[in-house]
């Protein structure tokens, strides 16, 4: 009955209060994915190749992954020479990747590991946090941070130990910020898995639960998920409309209002997969994660952040909006990022590049971990793009999900 009644209040919060009508979900099939070396004059050629690009899945670096359509490869072949195929077919790799699948809450109060061989629709996902606070109530809560354009609420989980709720300095950790990271709402709902389900049997554990409150947003782009489920798989912004444009969607990674205005880190264009939004912190979503940022500063501080992605393969650092910073501490946060691809590759052989997110990546503005350093006073602040390097990209087989997951924890 538990299930029942909390199935129905969560699949009326998944809708929201404004659902658009429903479109013709994106076939990829044929599509290849293209990694572009581009020339000096880069900024020349990048208006062009958006234009031709069904999706710019890397926007900024210098080699560019780009999905681009049969009807469309010649030109960009010809606009870029340098170019190297890395996946033969999108249509392909989705199917590989696996159906959603729902799960079935309803067996154990508590979900299993099981809940980590496939991917999931955005409704389950609000179920099975649901379902995993219910198992321990009295270290945990559900809790919202705001809600996004169509009314579906930033929904998380609060985790703490000894001391009570509230009582310790607080862990903040996002998800799905870009709708299309699947694997990255599966690995922050595995951290919560572990904190809560082994804390009675692991003392490493306890000792982490006790020693911070953990606040987890699973997926903090709920819109763009949901988007990304029924119409387009590689849909990466929110879903917020632009008067003057048929375009859709603001990156909510490139809205925090720090260094909003810095130009070279965002695009101001509203179709491109990079739009800043009119104004700093215009999307819904980004007020919610501001106020809750500054709330929990001014409490008991952040004593980390962590903003989960995919792809790549890194581990970042501020900053983001000017590559000749050098963050305060600096020494500290390449020591812990040693330390965390370091114990990765124990596991797994897993491989990641580490380093300050501009310099080693490419510019941001207006980013999470920009704002939450400078503004939120986090003592650590890390942007963690995920598995792979771009042989499928966002769209990582189900195989992969718990190796991901298993990897990333440790």
């Amino acid at each position: 009955m538990r299930f029942l009644l909390s199935g129905a209040l969560l699949f009326s919060t998944a809708l929201g209060t404004a659902v658009p009508r429903a479109e013709q979900k994106v076939d990829y099939t044929g599509f290849k994915v293209l990694r572009l070396k581009l020339p000096n004059t880069k900024q020349n050629i990048q208006g062009r190749i958006e234009k031709l690009a069904a999706h710019v899945l890397n926007p900024g670096k210098e080699a560019l992954d780009i999905v681009v359509s049969p009807d469309n490869l010649e030109d960009i072949k010809a606009l870029v020479p340098e170019s190297v195929v890395i996946n033969e077919d999108v249509g392909a790799a989705l199917a590989e990747e696996g159906e959603l699948k729902s799960a079935d809450f309803s067996v154990a109060a508590v979900p299993s590991e099981t809940w980590f061989t496939a991917y999931h629709p955005y409704a389950d996902h609000l179920t099975f946090l649901s379902d995993l606070q219910g198992g321990f109530p009295t270290q945990s809560e559900i809790f919202t941070a705001g809600t996004s354009v169509q009314g579906r609420a930033l929904t998380g989980i609060h985790i703490w130990g000894s001391g009570g709720k509230g009582s310790k300095p607080a862990i903040l950790i996002h998800g799905t910020v870009h709708a299309r990271e699947w694997i990255s709402t599966m690995t922050t709902e595995y951290f919560a898995w572990q904190l809560l389900t082994k804390y009675a049997s692991d003392a490493t554990v306890k000792s982490l639960v006790d020693k911070f409150d953990y606040y987890i947003i699973p997926a903090v782009n709920p819109d763009g998920f949901v988007y990304s489920q029924t119409t387009d798989r590689l849909w990466r912004k929110n879903r917020q409309t632009v008067s003057t444009s048929t375009c859709v969607g603001r990156d909510i990674n490139r809205n925090w209002p720090f260094k909003w205005e810095v130009t070279g880190g965002a695009s101001t264009s509203p179709c491109s997969e990079t739009y800043k939004g009119q104004a700093a912190g215009d999307a819904p979503e980004n007020k919610g994660l501001v106020a809750q940022v500054n709330s929990l500063r001014d409490g008991k501080g952040i004593r980390l952040y962590l903003d989960i992605h995919s792809y790549g393969q890194y581990i970042l650092w501020p900053y983001g909006y000017d590559c000749s910073l050098v963050v305060h501490n600096s020494a500290q946060l390449r020591s812990i990022a040693t330390s965390a691809a370091a114990a990765i590759r124990t596991v797994s052989g897993t491989t990641y590049t580490i380093g300050p997110s501009c310099s080693t990546l490419y510019a941001t503005t207006g980013s999470s971990v920009d704002y939450i350093d400078a503004t939120g006073n986090s003592t650590y602040s890390y942007t963690w793009e995920l598995r792979d390097t771009g042989t499928y990209g966002f769209v990582l087989p189900a195989s992969q999900i718990q190796p991901t997951v298993r990897e990333t924890w440790v």
